[in-house]
């Protein structure tokens, strides 16, 4: 296979991965969370009820998460690839920084979580406030600080696609409007915390039509 064959052949299949990263990475994130928020209230004081009745439901979502974030591991990976030659250092810091600190904090407070499963089946009578203080630190890492760093990863993302164009700019807009909802509601709305796996899972299938229609939008053809 010649040179120029293996670069077609690279183009052709590195956009299909990020698409197929991304939309396993959605779904699997997406079945996490729903089966932690419809198991576990959304009040962080809550005194612990939960763990009598759907600590196996909560301990499946906990497994899921590792698997959902090697995906997203391998999407930030391919959609720089994507971005080639192109890249901006600036917003290629942020954008690799802000997606690496989101899948940090949803790791730790994923194991922050199992660690109070854990402790739960091995000793029920759990202290009131060892279980405060990991439910409230779960939550906080969550909702506060990771959504954070999922909705800077996104307006990143959307400046890097506005300037290289990897993506239709319509769908750079619609990024912008998720990451300022994602930033600001965070908190006050129990759900918006599946807004950053849906748009991960829009601009995969995005990705993924456009690649199987033989379409690849143009990328700017100066450094940014």
């Amino acid at each position: 296979m010649s040179q120029e064959e293996r670069l077609t052949d690279r183009r052709l299949t590195t956009p299909r991965a990020a698409a197929i990263a991304g939309i396993l990475f959605a779904v699997l994130l997406i079945i996490s969370m729903v089966l932690i928020r419809i198991s576990i209230p959304a009040d962080p004081l809550e005194p612990g009820g939960w763990l009598e009745r759907d600590t196996g439901r909560v301990s499946l979502a906990l497994n899921l998460v590792p698997f959902a974030g090697i995906a997203f591991l391998w999407f930030i990976g391919v959609l720089r690839d994507r971005m080639g030659e192109h890249e901006d250092r600036f917003f290629a810091t942020v954008f690799l920084g802000s997606g690496l600190l989101f899948l940090a904090m949803l790791f730790a407070s994923a194991a922050i979580a199992g660690g109070l499963l854990v402790s739960y089946g091995a000793m029920p009578q759990l202290e009131r406030g060892s279980y405060m203080f990991g439910r409230a630190v779960t939550y906080e890492v969550v909702n506060v600080y990771a959504m954070k760093m999922a909705g800077v990863f996104m307006i990143s993302t959307a400046t890097i696609s506005v300037r290289t164009g990897i993506m239709a700019r319509w769908m750079s807009l619609l990024t912008y409007v998720v990451a300022l909802v994602q930033l600001l509601s965070i908190g006050f709305v129990a759900w918006a915390i599946l807004l950053f796996p849906l748009w991960v899972l829009l601009i995969s299938v995005y990705i993924l039509i456009g690649n199987l229609g033989g379409r690849s939008p143009a990328v700017a053809k100066h450094p940014v």
